[in-house]
């Protein structure tokens, strides 16, 4: 049987990390005045920069104070946890201690009587067939093993180079509009219309690609809605507009709640 919630709130990459400290205040803060409001709270990813184990997180006081944010929220409200492009090495244990539940990638929930299919939203972007590539092996768990076997440095050494050029792409496709560019990191319509017709729904909610919006999408014989969620970032207003928002579902419908002004 699917979760059911009467209201619930939706959030995804955070991409939480010490160097955006007014971004962490602001999870910090959700957590402690609006998440408490509603019965369930579903982050679909990339809640970190980056995760390279829960041993990690031992040494991490920055981690730790995140950890506790969450193990506080979970005695309050129902808190769901699925795995981004970020930190889908969060494993067993950084769970257990906060309390979360796992959901697979993708999965459907029901909030005020309708059904949504959650997923993170990096699985949709199949025009990118070498990050589709990549993504397969390093979602194997024997690949996952390896690399959680090795020492801790070599694993945030790798997990920065991989983050660094993810960054330099992103920006090249926001600053110089590349079409080609911001089309491949898009999700497409192929994509979402098979995950709704595998889980039997009309109704999509993701985010990964930082493009908010409300879609109304068609293909072939399928129709569906879509709701793409925010990425967060309070700590760089020279370079983009500072955001932060949630999803919010009650028995009033489905809306964003914009989390910068609140």
């Amino acid at each position: 049987m699917i979760p059911q919630y009467a209201s619930a709130l939706l959030i995804s990459d955070l991409h939480l990390t010490p160097s955006m400290p007014l971004t962490a205040q602001r999870f910090f803060d959700f957590c402690e005045k609006e998440a408490p409001k509603v019965e369930a709270v579903f982050i679909l990813g990339d809640l970190f920069e980056y995760w390279v184990g829960d041993d990690a997180a031992l040494h991490s006081p920055f981690q730790l104070e995140v950890k506790r944010a969450l193990a506080i929220l979970s005695t309050k409200v129902k808190t769901y946890y699925l795995h981004g492009n970020r930190d889908f090495l969060i494993g067993a244990r950084f769970l257990s201690k906060t309390g979360m539940t796992l959901m697979s990638d993708p999965s459907k929930i029901a909030i005020a009587g309708q059904e949504y299919v959650l997923c993170h939203g990096d699985s949709l972007c199949t025009a990118d067939i070498g990050y589709q590539v990549f993504r397969s092996w390093v979602r194997k768990p024997w690949i996952q093993k390896l690399f959680l076997r090795l020492p801790l440095h070599w694993r945030r050494s790798v997990a920065n180079r991989l983050r660094s050029n993810s960054g330099i792409q992103y920006q090249r496709a926001v600053q110089y509009k590349v079409e080609g560019l911001q089309a491949k990191m898009d999700v497409t319509l192929v994509a979402c219309a098979a995950v709704l017709r595998n889980q039997n729904g009309n109704r999509l909610i993701h985010g990964h690609t930082h493009l908010p919006a409300h879609h109304q999408e068609h293909f072939q014989t399928q129709e569906w809605q879509r709701w793409v969620l925010s990425d967060w970032d309070l700590d760089h207003p020279e370079g983009v507009k500072p955001r932060a928002s949630a999803l919010l579902i009650d028995r009033d419908g489905v809306q964003y709640t914009d989390l910068v002004k609140a």
